[in-house]
Formats: C-alpha cells, sequence, structure tokens
C-alpha cells in the first residue's frame, strides 16, 4: 500500500482500543503507510470489521479480542502479533475511559475501573512487549495520556490522576530504555471520539459536552501517532500536546 523506501512500511504496529475513535483513525493511517498491524479492543464486530475492511484496501491485519484489564490477554495479544509478524516494532497504548465526576459522588467503582483500564494496562501493555523489544534491539511504545495529564480540571480528580500516571510512565520507560527503545507520550485535548460516553454523573457530563463542542476529528491525533513513529531511529519525539485551537483550558 505504500512504497519500500517509507520508514512506516512493514512495520509491527499493535493498537489497543481499535476499534473505534483514536485507535481506528491511527490504524487507517498506519495503513496507508504499509504499517503490519494487530488490532486490539473489546468489541469483536467492529474490530473484525476494521481488520476486513484494511485488508480490502491492501493492509496486513490481524485482530484479537483482548481486556487490557486482564494480563494474560495483553499477553497473548502481544503472543499473537510476534507469531503472526515475527516481531513487535511500536505499541500504542489507546484504551482507555473517562467517566468523570466530582469526588463526592464517591464513583468508586468508576475510580476503580479507570485505574485498571488507563493504569494498569498501559502498564501491561509495556510488561507484554518489553521483552520483544530488548531481543530485537528496537522499538517505541506510545502512550496515550491528555491534556489532562498536564493539567487538573473540577470533576476529573481521578481521571486526571490516571493521565498524569500515565505521563509519568511514559517518561520512565524513556529515560531507563536507554538507546534503543522509545517512548512517546501523547496528550490530546477535546477530540471527537465516543470517550465522553461513559460518564455517568449529569452535571459532568454537561460540562463535558460543552467542553467538546470543540472537538476536533480523531486523524489529528492518528496524524501526531504517524509523525512520532516515522522518525529516524535515533530520534524520540517524548511528547506531543495537542488540543482544538478554539479549546480554552
Amino acid at each position: 500500500m505504500s512504497n519500500t523506501n517509507d520508514p512506516i512500511n512493514s512495520k509491527v504496529v499493535i493498537i489497543t482500543g481499535a476499534s473505534s475513535g483514536l485507535g481506528e483513525a491511527t490504524a487507517r493511517r498506519l495503513a496507508a503507510r504499509g504499517a503490519r498491524l494487530v488490532l486490539a479492543a473489546r468489541r469483536e464486530d467492529r474490530l473484525s470489521k476494521l481488520a476486513e475492511d484494511l485488508k480490502a484496501e491492501g493492509a496486513e491485519a490481524i485482530w484479537q479480542v483482548t481486556d487490557v484489564t486482564d494480563r494474560n490477554q495483553v499477553e497473548s495479544l502481544a503472543a499473537a502479533a510476534k507469531e503472526a509478524f515475527g516481531r513487535i516494532d511500536v505499541l500504542i497504548n489507546n484504551a482507555g475511559l473517562m467517566p468523570l465526576a466530582p469526588l463526592d459522588a464517591l464513583k468508586v467503582d468508576e475510580w476503580d475501573q479507570m485505574v485498571d483500564v488507563n493504569i494498569k494496562g498501559v502498564m501491561y501493555g509495556i510488561a507484554a512487549v518489553l521483552p520483544t523489544m530488548r531481543e530485537q534491539h528496537s522499538g517505541h511504545v506510545i502512550n496515550l495520556s491528555s491534556v489532562a495529564g498536564h493539567k487538573l480540571f473540577p470533576g476529573a480528580a481521578v481521571y486526571c490522576a490516571t493521565k498524569y500516571a500515565v505521563k509519568a510512565l511514559s517518561e520512565g520507560l524513556r529515560m531507563e530504555a536507554g538507546d534503543e527503545i522509545r517512548s512517546t507520550n501523547i496528550s490530546p485535548g477535546a477530540i471527537a471520539t465516543e470517550l465522553t460516553s461513559t460518564i455517568t454523573d449529569p452535571d459532568a457530563k454537561q460540562a463535558a459536552d460543552e467542553l467538546y463542542k470543540v472537538a476536533i476529528d480523531s486523524d489529528a491525533v492518528a496524524r501526531a501517532i504517524v509523525y512520532a513513529i516515522e522518525q529516524p531511529a535515533d530520534v524520540d519525539i517524548n511528547e506531543i500536546i495537542l488540543r482544538p485551537t478554539a479549546q480554552e483550558l
């Protein structure tokens, strides 16, 4: 699908949360550049359809239903990538959720869910691919944080905490990785995805909907991810923050 001189051509890329939003947009961009894709998400119907669409356009893509809160499933995903393509060049830790609510609402189950998906899911992804990347002396981990990983918002304390954690994990990996493995932290602002659909608190939902009136397309983030991946091996894009021009916060 792309010329052999393209730095993304033939790279093996795992994408979690690939069935919609940023994950889907990134998969489509990378497929057009000749990447070999390993698509993961919980929704089998959307995941399989995306893979079939990409293969119909000439891409190499496999998929596996994966819950990133289950370490065994994430390990199985990495194993499937290696079995299918012989290596793992890039992991995009994209799966995440954002059920915003003030702390006084005591939505502790939602706190647990955010910690499990947004933090532990990222850690399980790193743990699943790092041995292979060490073995092949190359690799790239891209974590999706958020503007909320740089700035606190009222009613979003736990979500912000998880995204600050993702930023810390990204920087910690960079410091420990040496000169063979790259680490990139991507922090989007308001992007038109399904992220706000998990908000159950009415006031938080109203505030988020107001903010997201200026949301930009998922492809904006996909382009940023592609930019980070296409750099030469000795260039590590560590941090990208992007938000709608009209977003104040």
